[in-house]
Protein backbone atom coordinates (compact mmCIF):
# COMPACT_ATOMS: atom_id res chain seq x y z
CA UNK A 1 0.00 0.00 0.00
CA UNK A 2 1.18 3.52 -0.86
CA UNK A 3 -0.24 6.71 0.62
CA UNK A 4 0.21 9.99 -1.25
CA UNK A 5 -0.50 13.43 0.20
CA UNK A 6 -0.31 16.54 -1.99
CA UNK A 7 0.23 20.08 -0.81
CA UNK A 8 1.09 23.49 -2.22
CA UNK A 9 -1.96 24.37 -4.25
CA UNK A 10 -3.61 27.75 -4.09
CA UNK A 11 -4.57 30.90 -5.94
CA UNK A 12 -1.97 32.67 -8.05
CA UNK A 13 -2.03 35.34 -10.72
CA UNK A 14 -1.14 34.55 -14.29
CA UNK A 15 2.61 34.60 -14.75
CA UNK A 16 3.22 33.51 -11.18
CA UNK A 17 4.70 30.34 -9.73
CA UNK A 18 3.70 27.56 -7.37
CA UNK A 19 5.44 24.46 -6.12
CA UNK A 20 3.41 21.37 -5.40
CA UNK A 21 4.69 18.62 -3.15
CA UNK A 22 3.65 14.98 -2.91
CA UNK A 23 4.74 13.07 0.17
CA UNK A 24 4.73 9.29 -0.19
CA UNK A 25 4.58 6.74 2.59
CA UNK A 26 4.02 3.00 2.91
CA UNK A 27 5.60 0.59 0.43
CA UNK A 28 7.94 3.21 -1.02
CA UNK A 29 10.50 0.71 -2.27
CA UNK A 30 7.94 -0.81 -4.63
CA UNK A 31 7.41 2.44 -6.57
CA UNK A 32 9.09 2.72 -9.95
CA UNK A 33 7.38 5.84 -11.30
CA UNK A 34 5.63 8.91 -9.98
CA UNK A 35 3.68 11.57 -11.75
CA UNK A 36 1.49 14.61 -11.60
CA UNK A 37 -1.85 14.72 -13.37
CA UNK A 38 -4.52 17.38 -13.49
CA UNK A 39 -8.21 17.59 -14.11
CA UNK A 40 -9.93 20.81 -15.06
CA UNK A 41 -13.70 21.24 -14.71
CA UNK A 42 -15.49 19.37 -17.45
CA UNK A 43 -12.31 17.79 -18.78
CA UNK A 44 -10.61 14.44 -18.50
CA UNK A 45 -7.68 13.89 -16.22
CA UNK A 46 -4.40 14.35 -18.08
CA UNK A 47 -0.77 13.57 -17.38
CA UNK A 48 1.28 16.69 -16.67
CA UNK A 49 4.68 15.26 -15.78
CA UNK A 50 6.23 11.99 -14.72
CA UNK A 51 9.53 10.71 -13.42
CA UNK A 52 10.66 7.11 -13.75
CA UNK A 53 13.17 5.31 -11.56
CA UNK A 54 16.53 6.12 -13.04
CA UNK A 55 15.54 9.74 -13.36
CA UNK A 56 14.04 10.07 -16.82
CA UNK A 57 11.17 12.52 -17.06
CA UNK A 58 8.44 13.39 -19.51
CA UNK A 59 6.06 16.31 -19.77
CA UNK A 60 2.86 17.23 -21.48
CA UNK A 61 3.52 19.54 -24.42
CA UNK A 62 1.40 22.23 -22.79
CA UNK A 63 3.77 22.54 -19.80
CA UNK A 64 7.18 21.91 -21.35
CA UNK A 65 9.60 24.65 -20.44
CA UNK A 66 7.35 25.92 -17.63
CA UNK A 67 6.94 22.97 -15.24
CA UNK A 68 9.65 20.81 -13.67
CA UNK A 69 9.20 17.54 -11.81
CA UNK A 70 11.81 16.54 -9.26
CA UNK A 71 12.20 14.28 -6.28
CA UNK A 72 13.83 14.18 -2.89
CA UNK A 73 14.47 10.55 -1.99
CA UNK A 74 15.44 11.41 1.57
CA UNK A 75 12.03 12.96 2.12
CA UNK A 76 10.09 10.51 -0.08
CA UNK A 77 8.65 13.55 -1.80
CA UNK A 78 8.08 14.53 -5.42
CA UNK A 79 7.71 18.15 -6.42
CA UNK A 80 6.17 19.97 -9.34
CA UNK A 81 7.60 23.44 -9.84
CA UNK A 82 5.17 25.44 -11.95
CA UNK A 83 6.34 28.72 -13.48
CA UNK A 84 4.72 31.16 -15.89
CA UNK A 85 1.31 29.89 -14.89
CA UNK A 86 -1.62 30.48 -17.19
CA UNK A 87 -5.36 30.52 -16.48
CA UNK A 88 -5.66 27.28 -18.47
CA UNK A 89 -3.44 25.59 -15.87
CA UNK A 90 -6.32 25.88 -13.40
CA UNK A 91 -7.21 22.37 -12.26
CA UNK A 92 -7.07 19.91 -9.42
CA UNK A 93 -3.59 18.41 -9.46
CA UNK A 94 -3.16 14.79 -8.44
CA UNK A 95 -0.03 12.90 -7.53
CA UNK A 96 0.31 9.31 -8.65
CA UNK A 97 2.68 6.45 -7.95
CA UNK A 98 3.04 3.19 -9.84
CA UNK A 99 4.01 0.03 -8.05
CA UNK A 100 6.61 -1.73 -10.16
CA UNK A 101 5.82 -5.39 -9.52
CA UNK A 102 2.03 -5.12 -9.79
CA UNK A 103 1.52 -2.16 -12.12
CA UNK A 104 -1.01 -0.80 -9.65
CA UNK A 105 -1.44 2.98 -9.56
CA UNK A 106 -1.99 4.89 -6.36
CA UNK A 107 -3.48 8.39 -6.21
CA UNK A 108 -3.51 11.28 -3.82
CA UNK A 109 -6.67 13.24 -3.10
CA UNK A 110 -5.54 16.23 -5.12
CA UNK A 111 -4.75 19.87 -4.54
CA UNK A 112 -6.49 22.76 -6.29
CA UNK A 113 -4.52 25.24 -8.35
CA UNK A 114 -6.35 28.35 -9.52
CA UNK A 115 -4.67 30.81 -11.86
CA UNK A 116 -6.41 34.15 -12.22
CA UNK A 117 -6.07 36.31 -15.31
Amino acid sequence: QVLLVESGGGLVQAGGSLRLACAASGSISSINAMGWHRQAPGKQRELVAAVISGGSTNYADSVKGRFTISGDNAKNTVYLQMNSLKPEDTAVYYCSARQGYSGMDYWGKGTLVTVSS
